[in-house]
């Protein structure tokens, strides 16, 4: 068995992780020298991988175990749909297709090991019912694909589609995404990152998929994930495409989050509860990790 298919069914553990080439470097620090440049960009991805003063595995352990409590509750609270607001004139509800599931965090080996196939990481995901996305979302970073930024961008949804969108720049690089096949128009990751994440509080962009899309609230054009499902690792992409998991070539993150950032969930039973107040987790999620 190959090591794709070994990481696909669990048998393997496998991390990525960032490193400072001289390049890239230059490219989140280009007034500086290389050197400089380099120095720059250890100190931030020391600090976005929790490797301070304190103990980093100690640091770790605590940042999984607040995955496992949000995944927990958002799993377990039957949520049906998410209304997305802020200032910048989002208004967005997502619905979520029946049997959702949340993940993020640490994944664990078919031997039971645990371990974290990207460091850094910050969010919490699940997939968006497919035809269930209705109304504006406006990006609230600008989007770097394949070295062309997208600038001050927007998006209107109806029954899941994207039918309208403006950028002051990149906007046919926009079209180029949205145009990519059939579903790349169509939401296919929610997910959620607190707006005090140590890659939020630096404040750039770091031209790196890894680490962007874990700085704010984010949504992704096209491909869902068949965790995001119940036992959807299992299931052929036409089986995912029927219970309203968007299937498509593309996968494009872009980001949302703001400080004033309210998600409100509705319930199966009808609750109207807060996930998040002001760009973070409510209480009524977090209560538990209080002290973590």
């Amino acid at each position: 068995m190959n090591i794709e298919k070994k990481i696909e069914t669990g048998e393997a553990a496998w991390t990525i992780v960032p490193f400072a080439h001289p390049d890239w470097a230059k490219s989140v620090f280009p007034d500086l020298e290389e050197g400089q440049a380099i120095d720059a960009l250890w100190n931030d991805i020391f600090q976005i991988c929790r490797i301070d003063e304190n103990d980093p595995i100690e640091n770790w352990n605590r940042h999984h175990e607040s995955f496992k409590k949000r995944i927990q509750k958002l799993n377990n609270c039957g949520l049906k749909s998410l209304h997305y607001t802020n200032s910048l004139g989002t208004d967005l509800i997502i619905e979520l297709p029946e049997g959702y599931l949340f993940a993020g965090g640490a994944s664990i080996r078919s031997d039971g090991l645990l371990f974290f196939p990207n460091i850094p990481t910050e969010e919490v995901f699940t997939a968006p019912l497919k035809t269930g996305v209705n109304g504006r979302v406006v990006a609230s970073m600008p989007l770097n694909v394949g070295g062309k930024l997208i600038e001050e961008f927007e998006m209107t949804f109806k029954d899941g589609k994207v039918v309208s969108f403006s950028a002051k720049e990149g906007e046919e690089t926009l079209k180029e995404i949205l145009n990519t096949d059939e579903n790349s128009c169509y939401l296919g990751e929610v997910a959620l990152v607190p707006a005090d994440s140590p890659i939020q509080s630096l404040n750039r962009i770091f031209y790196n998929t890894l680490i962007d899309e874990n700085a704010s609230c984010h949504l992704a054009l096209g491909q869902s994930y068949g965790e995001c499902i119940e036992n959807g690792l299992n299931l052929e992409s036409e089986e995912l495409e029927k219970l309203g998991m968007n299937q498509s070539a593309a996968h494009t993150d872009f980001m949302i989050g703001t400080e004033d950032l309210s998600i409100v969930g509705t319930l199966k039973n009808g609750e109207i509860v807060p996930v998040f107040e002001n760009g973070r987790f409510s209480s009524w999620i977090d209560e538990e990790n209080k002290d973590l």
